[in-house]
């Protein structure tokens, strides 16, 4: 298994180690660890991983003996950190065991063609893309693959040739 799989089985399936939209915080701390940063707020919850971001609220619809109890309401993969944070808690140990390293740059074209080998399809949502990100959506998923179109939308000068290119994924967000 490699980093390019994990990606791929995100975006089609919209979970993580076996956890996705609905768990609870302990479950995603059963599947990725302790070590996190809580960011609480509002009634919500953030839950930063690194490489992983979960958000949490209450869960209004649940039987009485859970009320009060936090789900996941969303999550991302937010790979564009790994370019800029190689310390080795960017990335929860149990996807390093599992997948093995993670490089700081993906192509968009081969994270497609793994999805497209999972035999899902991709198209470009029009409406979440903008002059600096395309915005993709996978087919029967809720996924959402954000890929850098433009590396300096504001004219600021030379892209940074160590930095993010056109055509890196961005990140992957699962609503």
């Amino acid at each position: 298994m490699s980093a390019l799989d994990f990606y791929a089985h995100v975006a089609v399936r919209g979970e993580v180690l076996g956890v996705g939209l609905g768990a609870g915080p302990e479950a995603w701390e059963a599947a990725l660890g302790a070590t996190c940063l809580d960011v609480p707020g509002g009634g919500l919850l953030r839950r930063d991983y690194g490489l992983v971001e979960i958000n949490f609220s209450p869960d209004r619809t649940d039987p009485p003996e859970r009320q009060g109890q936090m789900s996941c309401f969303g999550f991302g993969v937010k790979i564009e950190r790994l370019l800029y944070d190689r310390s080795p808690s960017t990335v929860p140990s149990s996807l390093s065991r599992e997948y093995g390293e993670f490089a700081p740059r993906v192509p968009f074209e081969e994270l497609r063609t793994a999805i497209l080998a999972l035999g899902h399809t991709i198209e470009l949502d029009k409406y979440d893309t903008s002059s600096d990100m395309d915005c993709y959506r996978v087919s029967a998923s809720a996924a959402r693959i954000h890929v850098v179109a433009d590396p300096d939308p504001y004219g600021a000068g030379d892209p940074d040739p160590d930095g993010h290119q056109a055509g890196d994924v961005w990140s992957l967000d699962v609503w």
